[in-house]
């Protein structure tokens, strides 16, 4: 059994400590916007935020968090009402194709700009080291930059 802070709700789980983090948010809380992709911590399709940092869930078990740590899936980014800013931005450039990688993507974004709002474009390709097999990194760097500077609809 354990206990996580998931989305501002702390929900106990029942599950083995060694199970990892994304195991748990999809298939015991049913949150399935995080994705499986590698189990390595390579792709990024995991992505989820703990205490604001970008992590990924697919390698870390669940024994490693408790109801202190703050956990935040795709499900939990947005504001009620209304889009994250990244989330919003993503739409209006159409970012994806496939969308398999993006809610980790998204979640990658989101975290780059709470601890950089106005990631250089160097900044946003060091920071993104998500995979994405359709390649659309170069409207996902856009999407970012159109977050950063506020000029999409939240709405």
């Amino acid at each position: 059994m354990a206990k996580l802070n998931v989305n501002g709700q702390v929900i106990d789980v029942e599950v083995d400590g060694e199970t990892p983090l994304l195991w748990a948010i999809r298939e015991q809380i049913g949150l399935t916007g995080t994705k499986y992709g590698c189990g390595i911590a390579q792709c990024g399709a995991c992505t989820v935020h703990v205490d604001g940092v970008a992590t990924r869930s697919c390698s870390t078990p669940v024994s490693s968090y408790g109801p202190e740590q703050k956990i935040v899936t795709i499900e939990g980014l947005a504001q009620p009402g209304a889009p994250h800013p990244v989330q919003a931005a993503w739409v209006a450039l159409d970012v994806p194709q496939c969308g398999f990688c993006q809610s980790g993507m998204i979640m990658a974004a989101a975290a780059l700009l709470a601890a950089n709002p106005k990631p250089s474009d160097a900044d946003i390709r060091s920071e993104i080291t998500n995979i994405c097999r359709c390649g659309t990194y170069n409207r996902v760097q856009a999407a970012i930059r159109r977050a950063a500077d506020g000029s999409v609809n939240n709405g």
